[in-house]
């Protein structure tokens, strides 16, 4: 379980101490805040009562116990514990506020999409050593909580790399920008100058599939006795599995829809420090990920192919479209940092790119077919990239003024970022006619490259007030080229009336600029009767349906928490909290039908000849500001050390999330037509657990040889609306207006890990993720498409995979 280092026993000391005047520590002196400055081994990995943070402040050398907002540390052997292949996965099993979907479509599943307290994906900014991390290309197209989103994709970080993770439970746009809303994640990577570590992780699901192999390793060297070099790499595969249900067109199982895609992951990263002066450090870093996948679509019959003898000739007995996707993610980081009289200074440039190529083998396109006699079955159908380019400079300093007892902090900064996005075309093949079937290619006129600038600055002051009273304001301006001007601040507050007493509040308010993906993405999926588009806000057929531009989403959030240490050791937190969303960005503005074809056709979109009697059944809709939301929520923490004497010692936590999420204001078109149905207001509203609980404990023998973790999760319940399908086998939708209220039910789940130590420099784990192989509520018979999603998918509850038993080897040297 993650140490809640926010629980830790208050600390009432004034402010941060002068730094030491000896080489090494002027050494450590020059890391800024906002980066990894405190974060030493001594500090690092003890007590969660000692560890230095590095998110939510500004301040050098600010202990986790004496923050001012509710903080999560997760080290990199928690992560490790968890026994799950990604840092994605490790995450959602150690904290209650943050969830992953069920399942997921296409390629949005190959990206690694999470929520902090029940908001979208964008809403969580994501830092590396304190800096903004580029977000991914591929944004998630299909419908749930998380449609439109384009978030950082951790998993393309090598899990090898990692020291650990600080994550910041609260709004915190002014200290960092745009995206803060639902709070932060900082991933610190390791900057160790010795040893090497080796990780093999080999595992299966109880159903015998879905087989996975990771390989981590990373290693470091000295740069002469002022530097250092880390180097770490992942290789991860993970299979298919297979949940669906029987097709009701064949009876049998033979449709692939359902289930976790195929991909392999290649993953290496490359950090140094170096420096030059006493009080001057050049550091540099460097990401590069690879990743292959694969994601089976809806199965096509023999029959659907009787017109077309070239094809039927291919495929005798029919068959499934496979979407294929090679992405390529890359990053780098070069900076210097010092310190003169006392000012601490960072200046650094982050330049990162992500790029996919999306194909699709084992498919056809009917169209070119009949009008030249051509039958491929591989096309590349479209290309995104997604670049940003940041620039920053911080400067920090505490002061000590006559007559004022304690230190202020006083820290600023501006910044520059470039951001680009890109949409490719299709190979002419893709999406000629009606195009590639299951994904046409992009054409021509959906093409395009589109960027913006973002320019900033901050200014952030922290002192006490008393010895037992903190104060941190923080104000931020940001100017984007296409959504013009936002001021954001926060102002937060901490009393300590007693040794084992904290209470803490804070109050700001956030800034999401639109996604340019949001503003310019357009794609048709296409199943066998049916079609589903989503096209951006400014394009035609948005326009001629009443979309207008979209406009910046702006939160305000407020919370409120208590620390204390009832008796010794036991530590507990205790926040809750009010995010106020207004002008949420969504897909919205359904139509359907005759309405949808003519809109999907103004965007250049050609569908099979047959489309046109689909009905409802073909759909399109655009990004827009949907609605004004309420989260209200609560978070609890506990955290214990039993000792057994000689035996060992077992270390005990527990923790809640309660979240809810309201409509206050639900948006209309420019025609006054409504933009949500009950299905996406679903997806806003209960699509995320009302509840998600971990408690559990692990056992370590006093010789170190033995370590045993138990851990339950229970999954609260989620709600969605469900479409109704209507004929013999599910393909038609009678009214697109007519959904099923579906729950999905509460779950637990419980994970067990065994490790046995055979040398100090070797161990051996087994382990068991969802020990006794619990699965999400079925969806009721009529509202699965051709019968085969028989689990929902558009959630964030528990995953459809079911149990995942596995073997973990480390090697230490």
């Amino acid at each position: 379980m993650a140490s809640r280092s926010s629980v830790a026993k208050p600390n009432v000391k004034s402010g941060p101490k002068p730094a030491a005047s000896t080489s090494s520590a002027r050494r450590q002196a020059t890391l800024t805040p906002g980066v990894e400055h405190g974060v030493t081994p001594s500090a690092r990995m003890g007590e969660g009562t000692e560890t230095v943070i590095v998110t939510g402040t500004r301040e050098i050398g600010k202990k986790a116990r004496d923050s001012i907002s509710p903080i999560d540390i997760v080290t990199a052997r928690q992560l490790a514990q968890t026994g799950m292949p990604s840092l994605r996965e490790a995450l959602t099993q150690l904290l209650p506020s943050l969830t992953m979907p069920t399942g997921g479509f296409d390629a949005g599943a190959l990206t690694s999409a999470f929520s902090l307290r029940g908001l979208s994906p964008n809403e969580t900014l994501v830092l590396v050593d304190g800096k903004r991390r580029h977000t991914t290309a591929n944004i998630y197209a299909d419908p749930g909580p998380q449609q439109g989103s384009t978030p950082v994709d951790i998993d393309m970080i090598p899990m090898a790399a990692i020291d650990h993770v600080e994550v910041l439970r609260d709004g915190a746009s002014a200290q960092y920008g745009s995206d803060a809303v639902a709070g932060v994640v900082n991933i610190i990577l390791k900057k160790q100058s010795h040893g090497f570590h080796a990780q093999s992780l080999s595992g299966i699901t109880a159903a015998k599939d879905g087989f996975e192999q990771g390989i981590y390793l990373d290693s470091g060297a000295k740069l002469t006795d002022r530097g250092y070099i880390h180097v770490s790499g992942d290789f991860v595969h993970e299979d298919h599995t297979f949940r669906s249900a029987p097709d009701l067109r064949t009876g049998t199982k033979i449709n692939k829809l359902l289930g976790q895609p195929e991909q392999t992951r290649e993953t290496v990263a490359v950090k140094a420090g170096y420096h030059i002066l006493d009080n001057l450090e050049a550091y540099a870093v460097a990401t590069y990920a690879h990743r292959h996948g694969e994601a089976f679509q809806n199965y096509r019959t023999p029959g659907s192919l009787a017109s077309y003898p070239a094809y039927a000739a291919i495929y005798p007995d029919g068959y499934s479209p496979i979407m294929t996707m090679e992405e390529n993610d890359w990053e780098v980081t070069a900076g210097l940092r010092g310190e003169i009289d006392n000012w601490h200074w960072d200046l650094s440039s982050v330049y990162g790119r992500d790029y996919n190529q999306i194909g699709l083998t084992n498919s056809a396109n009917l169209t070119l077919s009949k009008a030249t006699g051509l039958t491929p079955t591989n096309f590349n159908a479209q290309g995104y990239s997604d670049e940003q380019w940041s620039n920053t400079f911080d400067i920090s300093k505490a002061f000590h003024i006559d007559g004022w007892p304690h230190a202020i902090n006083v820290a600023g900064g501006a910044s520059y970022r470039y951001e680009g996005y890109a949409i490719g075309t299709g190979s002419p093949d893709s999406y000629y006619g009606s195009g590639s079937d299951a994904f046409a290619g992009t054409v021509p006129a959906n093409a395009g490259h589109f960027n913006r600038d973002v320019i900033g600055g901050y200014i952030d002051v922290a002192t006490h007030l008393t010895k037992n009273v903190q104060l941190d304001l923080a104000g931020r301006y940001e100017h984007y080229t296409d959504v013009g001007n936002t001021e954001t601040g926060k102002a937060a507050l901490r009393y300590d009336p007693l040794p084992w007493l904290g209470l803490r509040a804070t109050i700001s308010n956030g800034f999401h600029a639109p996604t340019l993906a949001q503003e310019y993405y357009s794609a048709v999926a296409v199943s066998p009767t049916a079609a589903r588009g989503i096209i951006g806000a400014n394009s035609p057929g948005a326009l001629a349906n009443g979309a207008a531009a979209l406009k910046p989403e702006r939160s305000t959030n407020a919370s409120g928490g208590i620390v204390i240490e009832p008796v010794r050791k036991l530590h507990l937190t205790a926040d809750v909290y009010q995010i106020n969303l207004r002008d949420q960005i969504l897909p919205g503005g359904n139509v359907y039908g005759t309405a949808a074809l003519q809109t999907l056709q103004l965007n250049g979109f050609t569908l099979p000849a047959e489309a046109a009697g689909w009905g409802n059944a073909l759909s399109t809709h655009w990004f827009a500001n949907v609605a004004s939301t309420r989260t209200q929520g609560l978070d609890l923490t506990a955290t214990y050390p039993t000792s057994l004497g000689p035996v060992g010692r077992i270390d005990w936590d527990a923790s809640i999330n309660l979240n809810r999420t309201r409509l206050s204001h639900e948006g209309m078109d420019a025609s006054g037509g409504a933009l949500l149905t009950a299905q996406s207001i679903a997806y806003i509203t209960t699509a995320y657990p009302r509840s998600k609980m971990v408690w559990g404990g692990r056992f370590t023998s006093s010789n170190g040889k033995w370590a045993i973790g138990v851990h339950e999760i229970r999954w609260g319940q989620t709600t969605s609306q469900l479409t109704n399908y209507g004929g013999t086998t599910n393909n038609t939708v009678p009214d697109a207006y007519a959904f099923t209220a579906f729950r999905n039910m509460p779950r637990f789940i419980t994970n067990l890990d065994m490790t046995y130590r055979v040398l100090p420099q070797l161990a051996f784990t087994l382990g068991a993720n969802n020990l006794f192989d619990a699965r999400p509520s079925r969806a009721p018979d009529a509202n699965r498409y051709l019968g085969v999603p028989q689990y929902y998918m558009s959630t964030s509850q528990l995953g459809m995979n079911g149990g995942f038993y596995y073997l973990k080897v480390d090697v230490t040297l």
